[in-house]
């Protein structure tokens, strides 16, 4: 494929701008895909030891921070329909040093969570065909994923359909059988209340570790630029996508419990397969296996597009190198070159571990959601300088509450989460440092018509 600078021009023209083909269902199938509905099984042992049992508990205090937040994201979208997210946002209130930070902390858990995909993918297949190393299953995703990404956003859209279908099966198939599998005998509360030993501070450490599950509809923003209706569609796909996704997860966690009460697992890891085996055998655990691998690759497609997009975002207005970054293909108009540099760093995943990977996306969500929320208030109570009952409650209560309860998952974050976060936003201020010459030259801008 030939690549083109990216300059100012109509939506859709190729080489020019990404193409407004997107509308609500295909965005809220994106979301769902990168999101992966049964991701609560990815950290289900884990989250469930710190909790002391009360994972479901703990998804309603995500999903609830979530909320506000997602309403943040909406009134954002609705000011600036472009591509970028936190980013782009951040730079229109705050200015472009503030965006570049806000860009650089996304940026993190982005580029790390197609890893996490495929070496999920490598370990559940490894497992399963033992003969063969584990590499050649994370090699061989990380290349399918980004051939699938090189032919365009319809054909990830198309992808997401399968891969999200085959995951609702499943999830039928499991509340069917959890569900015949209840008994007079059974304790609905035991979820909430679990092994009845610990405190809010275990609900809320396990619950910024949850943040993780939700970052889809932050994903959603991402492709502002090529949805027919942007103002309109966004908000409403990345609404919708929060509330299926956090209702699915409170409910299989809740099911998950009430089959396999306890916090003792053989292995805290697949502690699911426990979950499965005792529900429904060596059937259920197969079924389950080739769900969670392809709901995985629909995540891995999904997040390396959005990314892509980021990248892009950021080479276009000169941030990034714009050779590199901010050029799009003449015949699919699809960041070619974005979508590669994504590809060569997911090969980490062929010598990095899982637990470091997923110590360190956590922070980089907190932050951009923080950013967003503040973002709201002073773009419509400062800026616009918005009065009344419903600016006031739509564009100062409810960012403020969202901004009140991301900083305190934030602040429930390990210390491993932190350390390597606070890291990287040092590194970020240092490529500002140098890129604006102490501080002193004004960073890049750019141009708005060509997303609107």
């Amino acid at each position: 494929m030939t690549a083109v600078d990216a300059q100012p021009g109509p939506a859709g023209v190729a080489g020019t701008g990404l193409r407004r083909v997107l509308s609500v269902p295909a965005l809220v199938l994106f979301g769902l895909a990168y999101m992966v509905p049964l991701t609560v099984f990815t950290t289900y042992g884990i989250v469930n030891q710190i909790t002391d049992g009360r994972l479901p508990l703990a998804y309603i205090v995500t999903l609830v921070t979530m909320i506000f937040t997602t309403i943040s994201y909406g009134s954002m979208v609705r000011a600036y329909p472009v591509a970028g997210s936190a980013y782009a946002y951040a730079s229109r209130v705050f200015g472009p040093k503030a965006g570049f930070l806000s860009g650089w902390s996304l940026l993190l858990d982005y580029m790390l969570l197609p890893m996490i995909n495929y070496l999920i993918i490598g370990i559940w297949l490894g497992q399963t065909f033992p003969a063969v190393p584990t590499w050649v299953f994370v090699l061989a995703a990380i290349i399918l994923v980004t051939l699938l990404n090189l032919l365009g956003i319809v054909h990830v859209a198309r992808a997401n359909m399968v891969i999200v279908g085959a995951q609702a099966v499943f999830i039928v198939v499991f509340v069917v059988m959890a569900l015949l599998a209840l008994n007079s005998g059974t304790n609905f509360l035991a979820p909430f209340t679990g092994t009845g030993a610990g405190g809010i501070s275990p609900l809320f450490a396990g619950a910024a570790v949850l943040c993780l599950s939700f970052l889809g509809f932050d994903a959603v923003s991402t492709l502002a630029e090529e949805t027919k209706n942007a103002r309109r569609d966004v908000p409403r796909a990345i609404l919708l996508v929060t509330l299926i996704a956090g209702a699915l997860f409170v409910v299989l966690s809740y099911l998950s419990y009430l089959v396999l009460p306890t916090t003792n697992f053989h292995n805290v890891d697949s502690a699911s397969l426990e979950v499965m085996a005792k529900l429904g055998g060596d059937f259920l655990v197969a079924f389950f296996t080739a769900a969670f691998v392809a709901g995985s690759f629909g995540s891995a497609v999904a997040s390396q597009a959005s990314v892509s997009r980021i990248l892009y975002s950021m080479g276009r207005e000169g941030v990034l190198p714009r050779a590199v970054f901010g050029r799009l293909s003449v015949k699919g108009a699809v960041p070619v070159l974005s979508i590669l540099v994504v590809a060569v760093v997911s090969l980490l995943a062929l010598v990095t571990s899982l637990d470091v990977v997923a110590s360190m996306i956590s922070f980089g969500a907190l932050v951009a959601f923080s950013v967003v929320n503040l973002a709201v208030i002073r773009h419509y109570l400062f800026v616009e300088r918005r009065r009344g009952a419903k600016s006031m409650i739509v564009y100062g209560a409810v960012p403020t509450i969202g901004f009140l309860l991301t900083a305190w998952l934030w602040t429930s974050l390990s210390q491993v989460a932190l350390t390597v976060g606070l890291g990287w936003v040092a590194v970020g201020i240092i490529i500002l440092a140098i890129t604006t010459r102490g501080f002193r030259k004004a960073s890049p801008s750019w141009q708005m018509d060509e997303a609107l």
